[in-house]
């Protein structure tokens, strides 16, 4: 049975989109296969950039695999910008990553407005950077969007009319119906569906704004053609991931001094606080990447990931140069049968693949067995 667990009723409004990023990890175009068929998700809309020079290590991946799946996709950039001339430059990096990247034209580019930088500025001057970053990403073949909170839309800028995809929770903020207005509306931050782990920001459609100007370059019915596509996206991406590997830590630190957690495991990742010397973090996850060495924490809405220290901290539990075993997924295969085709628990196999036995299997898989 699946499984989703949300911060809303299930039944409160429908998952039409999801927003995936570097947080989410790397997504397989079976995972969003079964976000379409068992929960009715139409489109994904996948992170780009942040800033003027971050770019997501997953945006090409992601961006293969949910048009393998059959789904629309679109993209957004996290803003940093506090001036206009600011915002043309960071929509021009944007808009080049997301070619790079394979963004189709015609797909939806949005900025994500809720920085520190952007909290700083007048009603009227975050209205003129936006409208700056829109005009220009235009010239990349994108259609425009802004992406913000309930709360910020009312107080720190102007949403006319039918436009913007707006994050709200509750259902009313300021006395606006969000819900019942605008191209989308976020409705939970925290689902989580059977095969990925973490929270998903889940939204409803009320225009076909995310599904229009452009076509899907897979059918759903046409399992071969996933199949190609998903493995070229893995072909093309195996170099990246195999970089940047996240590895299961279960572990408690005391920091001896402040530390930053933040949304991702990259410093140009927004801060969500400060932890100050002397907290106690219980991780499950580390990774060496960008120059340090990344732990994930487990939070109630999501994660936050802390630099634990430099690169050079190396994860002492990885070997070097070590090979793994893998099994190719089979039609009639189980958790069980491969485990014990294999000598091991499904509660060990599905581990070692960073999945539960509850995750569903799907033939073609390739799974660690060693």
């Amino acid at each position: 049975m699946a499984t989703l667990f949300l911060g809303l009723n299930a039944n409160a409004a429908r998952m039409d989109m999801v927003d995936v990023s570097n947080n989410n990890g790397y997504m397989s175009a079976a995972e969003y296969v079964s976000m379409r068929n068992e929960f009715g998700v139409k489109a994904v809309t996948v992170k780009i950039s942040e800033g003027g020079t971050y770019k997501d290590p997953y945006a090409a991946s992601n961006i293969a695999n949910v048009q393998a799946a059959g789904l629309y996709v679109n993209g957004y950039h996290f803003a940093r910008y506090a001036t206009k001339a600011q915002a043309i430059a960071e929509a021009d990096f944007a808009g080049q990553t997301a070619k790079a990247a394979g963004l189709p034209v015609g797909a939806v580019l949005a900025t994500d407005v809720e920085s520190q930088e952007a909290n700083n500025q007048s009603k009227a001057t975050n209205d003129r950077n936006n409208a700056a970053f829109m005009k220009e990403i235009q010239k990349f073949g994108y259609r425009a969007d802004v992406y913000t909170s309930g709360s910020w839309a009312n107080n720190k800028m102007t949403i006319k009319g039918k436009t913007g995809w707006i994050a709200a929770y509750p259902y009313v903020v300021s006395g606006k119906n969000w819900y019942s207005s605008n191209h989308a509306w976020q409705w939970s931050s925290t689902a989580k569906f059977r095969i990925s782990y973490g929270g998903f920001d889940v939204s409803q459609l009320n225009s076909d704004y995310y599904t229009a100007g452009q076509k899907s370059k897979v059918k759903p019915t046409n399992k071969a053609a996933v199949k190609a596509n998903n493995q070229k996206a893995n072909k093309n991406t195996s170099k990246l991931v195999a970089s940047a590997k996240w590895v299961k830590e279960t572990k408690t630190y005391t920091l001896k001094t402040a530390v930053k957690l933040h949304t991702g495991a990259s410093t140009s990742s927004s801060v969500i606080t400060t932890l100050p010397a002397g907290t106690t973090v219980k991780t499950d996850q580390a990774i060496i990447q960008g120059g340090y060495r990344w732990a994930r924490q487990p939070r109630f809405n999501g994660y936050g990931y802390l630099a634990t220290g430099p690169a050079s901290n190396t994860l002492e539990y990885v070997k070097s140069g070590a090979t793994h075993t893998y099994y190719t997924v089979k039609y009639g295969d189980s958790w069980w049968t491969i485990a014990q085709r294999n000598g091991l628990s499904m509660t060990t196999l599905a581990s070692q693949n960073g999945k539960s036995i509850y995750t569903t299997i799907y033939p073609g898989q390739r799974l660690v067995v060693r």
